[in-house]
């Protein structure tokens, strides 16, 4: 990982740390049902999963997996959200960079990234794509979910985004191995230009 990543990285994590109370307190009645029913949908029902939670937070979607009967496991890069999200849910947390992640291969049957993946910077996504795709099983299943645009850098003082609309996301996820089976955009029921969200949903190929 260049040292430039290395600072992108530690800037927006050392923002997130030192708000991560109130992110908390903002973010845990959040209703991303529309999310919930898409990311499942292609396992038709099936419990007992083993579910990466990339970017997890404080815990809300680890939560809510788990009480579904699934196995999830969260991975954040900042230190007070990996504590938050292991007491609030008892789940097993990996504290570990989004850039340079060390997951074991034909390990999930699905990761879930929320209103996260898009702080990976565009020279970094093919890797850390790959390294998702190495860790999923056969046939296991992508979702994420980030802000839509056509522009790269600092979205505010202390938090780096990258953000694409649909046909750069599909190239990044179709060159790292994925097949895209679902797409919409959020929030449900406005116009395009106020849905300012993006979600995917893809297969391991």
């Amino acid at each position: 990982m260049s040292d430039h990543i290395k600072e992108i990285e530690k800037i927006t994590f050392n923002d997130y740390s030192a708000k991560a109370e109130s992110f908390h307190e903002r973010t845990k009645d959040h209703d991303v049902s529309q999310n919930y029913a898409a990311f499942p949908a292609p396992f038709e029902g099936k419990t007992g999963l083993d579910i990466l939670d990339f970017g997890c937070g404080p815990g809300r979607d680890l939560e809510y997996f788990k009480s579904l009967g699934h196995n999830p496991v969260g991975l954040d890069g900042t230190r007070e959200f990996c504590e938050i999200a292991r007491k609030n849910t008892g789940c097993e947390v990996l504290e570990q960079s989004f850039n340079n992640l060390d997951l074991r291969e034909n390990s999930f049957d699905g990761v879930f990234a929320n209103a996260s993946m898009f702080h990976v910077p565009s020279e970094n996504l093919h890797k850390v794509l790959s390294d998702i795709h190495k860790a999923l099983r056969p046939g296991g299943i992508l979702f994420t979910s980030n802000p839509r645009g056509d522009e790269e850098g600092w979205s505010s003082p202390g938090r780096y985004g990258h953000f694409m609309q649909f046909d750069k996301n599909k190239d990044f996820l179709e060159n790292s191995g994925f097949e895209i089976i679902e797409h919409y955009y959020r929030p449900q029921g406005l116009p395009r230009e106020e849905q300012k969200w993006l979600a995917i949903v893809s297969k391991s190929i």
